[in-house]
């Protein structure tokens, strides 16, 4: 979004009762800057209609988006920080000669007819992580599609957010001002309606530069190869999702992680069923003051007398998370969760050193040549390879060294962590590289010369 340039103040004194001591800098001072004049405002070109929410309107829109040409634009609304579900509660569609269409999916069991109607062709999306799950949720899938926001990471912008792009490329500036309401609200407001139809309005545009910008640069096969491997996404599961908690750092003791993880799978099963965000029910907070209590608080008195602890939800529930802080305090220390998790892969960097000086010499090589490879491609340095595919190849790399041998494990051992052939290319060499390198033991650092002036910690010899 466009910003105001900030004026400068004058440095000189304003007292002019006694200028003897204090230069006057009025003259010298620089002039305020003029003020950038912000960007005209995006507005819907064709208007706002009715939100679809019956079979015969699904019907009419399903004919529009056929009718059309070209990619369809497409972006969908969650209820983040209301809901406890990830579902889609609005979907905003649009296509060149069809318009912008707003869909309530609630309103149905699915939306297979929309998907026939969109058939074959490219869908456009912003960040389209976060919205693929939502969609096919409703029966929706691409089967081709371009992401504006992972384009502008290859292309290296320093800001993807749609509307820094829409305003850097396009020249107009988008509100941003109901970006976290509760879109699960029936009726939805027509403000609400507006931005949400400007989050396609220009996406078709949007895409047509940003391609163009691709092949410009050389970038479009690498785009490509994302593009496709996007259509497979689905969220990951996350495994111990409880040692996600905020302020979980100041947890010590297993019981106390115990308690943490008790506590936090009861809010969980409450918010599920009740479907609202977790933290609706009792804060991070209250989870973690109630882990770090002298004693835990296994009565419902003691635990709403905590910090964090208050509100409908805290009251309403808090004899069930005393019950579950008293199941803890009587566990063995067994069951107790360990303060590290048990995982499949490296350990953390910081312990590579100790636990392995030529793995750590790897990653110290590859992570020096990783930074060059990314300046010079302007992109960022995760998106050459996620930091977990860099850490394992180097942790345990193939046994080999024959370089040619090396290269070729190297490269399947990328691609079965999901690499794609554009990383592979650039980034197998670097991997062979510092793995060849890091086995030769480094030349040790001569002593110093107590008579050299030049050594950093030279003696002077003592005069004789």
């Amino acid at each position: 979004m466009a910003t105001r340039s900030e004026e400068v103040e004058p440095t000189g004194s304003t007292d002019t009762t006694d200028t003897t001591d204090t230069p006057d800098t009025t003259r010298s001072a620089e002039p305020a800057e003029p003020e950038v004049e912000p960007a005209p405002l995006l507005t819907l070109r064709d208007g706002l209609g009715e939100v679809v929410d019956t079979e015969a309107g699904l019907a009419a829109l399903c004919e529009a988006i056929a009718g059309g040409e070209g990619p369809v634009a497409i972006d969908a609304e969650r209820a983040s920080g209301y809901r406890y579900s990830n579902r889609a509660y609005l979907i905003q569609l649009r296509r060149e000669g069809s318009g912008t269409h707003l869909l309530d999916p609630i309103a149905f069991d699915g939306l297979a007819p929309l998907q026939e109607a969109i058939g074959e062709a490219e869908w456009i999306l912003h960040a389209a992580t976060q919205d693929l799950p939502c969609l096919r949720a409703e029966g929706l899938w691409p089967t081709e599609l371009f992401d504006t926001e992972l384009a502008g990471r290859l292309l290296g912008y320093p800001r993807v957010g749609l509307a820094t792009l829409v305003e850097t490329l396009i020249g107009r500036r988008m509100k941003k001002e109901h970006s976290a309401v509760d879109w699960s609200t029936r009726p939805l407001p027509r403000p609400w309606l507006e931005y949400a139809a400007l989050d396609v309005e220009v996406l078709v545009e949007l895409r047509d530069l940003i391609a163009a910008e691709l092949v410009a640069t050389g970038k479009d096969e690498w785009a490509r190869q994302e593009f496709d491997a996007l259509r497979s996404f689905e969220q990951p599961v996350r495994v111990d999702a409880w040692r996600r908690t905020s302020g979980l750092h100041k947890v010590r003791g297993r019981r106390a992680l115990g308690a943490v993880k008790a506590m936090w799978e009861l809010r969980d099963e409450i918010a599920e069923q009740r479907d609202v965000t977790p933290g609706r029910i009792v804060p991070d907070s209250a989870l973690t003051a109630a882990a770090t209590a002298p004693t835990l608080p296994t009565d419902r008195t003691t635990l709403m007398a905590l910090k964090g602890f208050h509100g409908r939800g805290a009251d309403r529930y808090s004899a069930r998370f005393a019950a579950v802080l008293r199941e803890v305090a009587e566990l063995p220390e067994a069951d107790l969760p360990a303060r590290t998790p048990r995982t499949d892969g490296p350990p953390p960097p910081r312990a590579w050193a100790d636990r392995d000086p030529v793995a750590a010499r790897r990653l110290v090589l590859a992570r020096e040549a990783m930074s060059a490879l990314a300046e010079e491609h302007g992109m960022p340095l995760e998106n050459l390879l996620t930091p977990d595919s860099l850490r394992r190849v180097l942790w345990a790399p193939p046994a080999t060294r024959e370089p040619q041998e090396l290269a070729e494990a190297v490269a399947e051992a990328l691609a079965a962590m999901g690499a794609r052939p554009w990383q592979v290319g650039l980034v197998g060499p670097v991997v062979v590289d510092a793995v060849l390198r890091a086995d030769v033991e480094p030349e040790p650092e001569p002593p110093a010369d107590p008579a050299d002036p030049d050594q950093p910690d030279a003696v002077e010899p003592e005069d004789g």
